[in-house]
């Protein structure tokens, strides 16, 4: 192949499409437990974080309550993924072999997000929340009243263990337990004119991608790992401690989890508890299909 302007375009334009390609055809899984909150600064703060009081009949004049105030920040960070084609490659035009690599980065950039959000809920027991505490932790603080005055009580949505830690959520709000936050979505870019300094020197014609972005959290009232066993009482247990959660004040949040989320290793006992409507040679499963299934390859395995 002869090096022209043309030509380095068309091989710009076909890396280019292959990055989509494998962007395209990958279906990230992070959308799942947790919701995009974009990002317009280097951070995002969620005072918003909390609940409102609740409704009252109206009689006389508005009663004013004032809202415990949160302040929870996400610092946006960025990455980048980067491959080099040498020139002399392209001169022999043996460029074929790059499509695949390029799909891959494709494939990557679109699950990146699944390792931030992922990675953000095996830190969750050891990285604080809006509350001050742990994300999932045994003492959060409930206060009786909506403006977070008075004597708190502790609840926990976490039980310690030595087993893989299994996860119950309930995603059927606007507000999901877990947090993506985008400045930057992936953005490929080509460094391949002739002039540029990296290909005068190195020969070296560059093509990668990058992006802004974190993980949080959102309600831990939302979400509860254990790292009992997973059995059908112990999983009934962190259903009925969910579903009993309070906002300050004492308003039942009516939680519902609506996702058992797991590692690769507790696939078989999931799928034994969820998947099988008749158990023990012939009894009705009460938790047959009761939880939408979510696994993934980026959660702590023990």
């Amino acid at each position: 192949m002869i090096i022209t302007p043309q030509s380095i375009q068309n091989l710009q334009v076909t890396f280019s499409a292959a990055f989509r390609e494998g962007f395209g055809g990958t279906q990230p899984m992070w959308n799942q437990v947790a919701m995009r909150v974009p990002s317009t600064g280097r951070s995002n703060t969620y005072g918003w974080l909390g609940q409102f009081p609740k409704f009252r009949e109206w009689v006389g004049d508005r009663v004013l309550k004032d809202l415990k105030a949160h302040a929870y920040t996400l610092v946006n960070k960025s990455y980048e993924s980067t491959v080099v084609v040498d020139r002399d490659e392209i001169a022999d035009d043996l460029t074929g072999t790059y499509g695949p690599i390029f799909r891959e980065m494709g494939a990557a950039a679109a699950i990146f997000p699944d390792e931030l959000v992922f990675g953000a809920v095996n830190a969750a027991n050891s990285t604080l929340c809006y509350d001050g505490q742990f994300f999932f932790d045994t003492d959060h603080p409930v206060y009786p009243n909506v403006d977070g005055t008075g004597t708190a009580v502790s609840v926990a949505n976490f039980v310690a263990g030595t087993n893989p830690t299994w996860y119950l959520l309930d995603t059927s709000r606007s507000i999901k337990p877990f947090l993506l936050q985008e400045r930057k979505p992936a953005d490929f870019q080509a460094m391949d004119r002739a002039d540029d300094e990296s290909v005068f020197t190195r020969k070296a014609f560059r093509y990668g991608v990058d992006g802004r972005w974190n993980a949080g959290y959102g309600l831990w009232q939302l979400a509860y790992a254990s790292r009992a066993p997973l059995t059908a009482a112990n999983l009934d247990a962190a259903i009925t401690a969910m579903q009993g959660i309070t906002a300050d004040g004492g308003r039942p949040m009516g939680v519902n989890p609506d996702v058992i989320l797991f590692p690769t290793t507790l696939r078989a006992q999931v799928e034994g508890l969820i998947d099988r409507e008749l158990i023990n040679g012939g009894e009705g499963n009460t938790h047959y299909k009761r939880l939408r299934k979510v696994m993934s390859h980026y959660l702590a395995t023990t």
